[in-house]
């Protein structure tokens, strides 16, 4: 049950990405879903977990948005991986730790992004790049974080209690 979630949720994030938060975008900025879903899943559900989704939505954002097919699925796959080995230091309910680790993995995602997108065609403008487009995805990311996080926590949950009351 828990695969079909996170199958639904991948497709669904990137749906509404892709399509109507284009439209309520903030001078351009959208923000990151797909970095939303593989922090959230590497969280709840461990390090293979995270990879698996971190791989698909990256696979995902590199088949419809990328240049070069797997830079973005091997940059998702290691936040996946760095987001799901956190796993067991956290509290199911405290939001603070994932908000936190949502945040690094998108601010690490868009260093990543400057360096192998900007830097390597000798576009060395870091502060216009950190200012205009990175604080704002960051924050509207991490806003966004906040309505999506929990109630997908507690869907898991929720899972798993009644797994739980199966066997």
């Amino acid at each position: 049950m828990k695969r079909v979630v996170e199958v639904v949720c991948i497709f669904l994030f990137f749906l509404l990405q892709s399509t109507l938060f284009q439209h309520i975008s903030f001078a351009g900025i959208v923000p990151n879903l797909m970095i939303i879903a593989t922090s959230a899943f590497g969280f709840m559900e461990g390090r293979v977990d995270g990879m698996c989704v971190g791989f698909v939505c990256g696979l995902l954002t590199d088949i419809f948005y990328g240049s070069v097919l797997g830079l973005n699925a091997l940059i998702y796959l290691y936040i996946g991986y760095a987001n799901g080995a956190a796993n067991r230091g956290f509290y199911p309910d405290d939001i603070k730790f994932p908000l936190l680790f949502i945040s690094i993995s998108d601010l690490l995602y868009l260093m990543l992004t400057y360096f192998t997108g900007f830097l390597f065609r000798a576009r060395f403008d870091l502060g216009y790049y950190f200012i205009r487009l990175m604080i704002p995805e960051l924050i509207y990311t991490i806003a966004l974080s906040l309505l999506i996080y929990l109630p997908l926590r507690r869907v898991f949950v929720r899972i798993d209690r009644r797994r739980e009351e199966d066997e």
